[in-house]
């Protein structure tokens, strides 16, 4: 078969087998893992109730039944099933069976690569469609018996393809596993809703209907010209998505090549002062800059984003500015942020923040000014590191996290904004 991009003819990939996998209510169904007692019951998993992020996180098929949902609130769930059990994430437990679960992959190739904490993605060699089922199956299996974890697993000879049977129709069927490729993405995918189409969200599904685009299958036919007249290559890229047409590779090593370096913040309160404000700006700028020095990078554009409400109304903006050279110390970062967000600050109370550092380059080289240096910053910078590495991230802090506005200390218990 044969797409038409940019007035080419691109041959697609017929003979590749990729699988996406995907942990079933992957937190909830770990955290029954560990409590034996509660096998039978309802169980979600949520964040804090006292704080803003008192919402489920996931929630188990028993739970489920019940019609609670994840990203609800706390106090809806218990609505819904006032006896569910509720229990805080352990996101160091996850990350290590993520890990496992991924090594435990590598037994049957080594293109495994996580999509998230739990999917991942393995491309095998060409095989019959029964086949590639059957070791699905086989797969699904010793994944519950040997790790305890329930997968449905999506099969595709490209990875969108491999995603959107995975999501669509592998959860729908019978036995977990679902495929989809060119012989039948016209009869399955393409009458689905526009809006299920893989990296459509709430804007563009809107942009489509006014279009007159409402299912996958008329995205898919309609001319490619007009869509990037529209959306230029991100107009082709939809189309594409749409065709199935995905060249990208299963690689261990995706992740690694990152565009952007960044911290994000949901504050446990509004802060309305600047005065508090500025102390989460600059954990969130040491972050930055020791991430972007663990990864051995250095960063020209600093983007500072924030969200708030006013009078039920939510504000938000995002901001960047490109540095006249590379950076990864938090000092730069944190003057330049700060100096972003005053000037386009409106005085509404922040509820989140968030920091990053792009147009990265490694940091094995920089150039070297004759009228500034700084290596003792540097050395400062790496001792801090070797002592954070050693004793923990709140072993090192500014005297501002001390402050009731801190948060560097309890971030330092947590990870992805969970505790551990």
């Amino acid at each position: 078969m044969f797409y038409f991009t940019s007035g080419k003819e691109v041959a697609a990939v017929e003979n590749r087998i990729i699988f996406l996998i995907d942990m079933q209510s992957f937190y909830a169904n770990l955290e029954k893992l560990a409590h034996p007692l509660l096998t039978d019951k309802p169980v979600v998993v949520a964040g804090d109730p006292s704080i803003r992020s008192g919402v489920i996180l996931a929630a188990c098929p028993t739970a489920k039944s019940y019609g609670i949902q994840t990203a609800e609130p706390i106090w809806q769930a218990q609505n819904k099933c006032p006896h569910v059990h509720i229990l805080k994430p352990h996101m160091q437990f996850y990350v290590n069976v993520s890990v496992t679960i991924s090594s435990f992959l590598e037994q049957y190739s080594a293109a495994v690569e996580p999509y998230s904490i739990d999917e991942v993605f393995l491309e095998l060699p060409a095989m019959e469609q029964g086949k590639a089922e059957q070791l699905a199956q086989h797969i699904k299996q010793r994944l519950l018996r040997e790790i305890g974890v329930q997968a449905r697993i999506g099969i595709g000879t490209t990875k969108v393809y491999a995603k959107m049977a995975c999501d669509h129709f592998a959860k729908e069927s019978r036995t977990g596993t679902a495929v989809l490729n060119d012989a039948n993405a016209a009869e399955l995918l393409w009458p689905l809703p526009i809006g299920r189409l893989f990296s459509v969200g709430n804007r563009m599904e809107t942009h489509l209907l006014n279009m007159g685009i409402r299912t996958i299958g008329q995205l898919a036919r309609h001319p490619l010209y007009d869509l990037k007249k529209r959306w230029g290559i991100n107009g082709e890229l939809l189309w594409q998505t749409a065709r199935g047409y995905d060249t990208s590779p299963v690689s261990p090593s995706t992740h690694q090549k990152r565009k952007s370096i960044g911290h994000h913040m949901t504050l446990p309160r509004d802060y309305y002062h600047w005065s508090e404000i500025k102390v989460v700006l600059r954990e969130l700028s040491e972050e930055v800059s020791r991430r972007s020095r663990q990864h051995t990078s250095l960063g020209q554009v600093v983007s500072i984003g924030a969200v708030g409400q006013e009078y039920g109304f939510k504000r938000s903006f995002h901001r960047q500015q490109r540095l006249f050279e590379p950076t990864n110390s938090g000092r730069v970062i944190f003057e330049t942020a700060s100096a972003l967000f005053k000037e386009y600050w409106d005085g509404t109370p922040i509820r989140s923040l968030g920091i990053s550092l792009s147009s990265l380059q490694p940091a094995h080289y920089k150039q070297l000014s004759l009228f500034d240096t700084d290596e003792d910053l540097d050395s400062l910078y790496h001792t801090i590191d070797q002592l954070k590495d050693k004793y923990g991230m709140d072993a090192v802090l500014h005297a501002s996290s001390l402050s009731p506005a801190g948060q560097a200390m309890i971030r330092a218990k947590k990870i992805g904004g969970h505790y551990k």
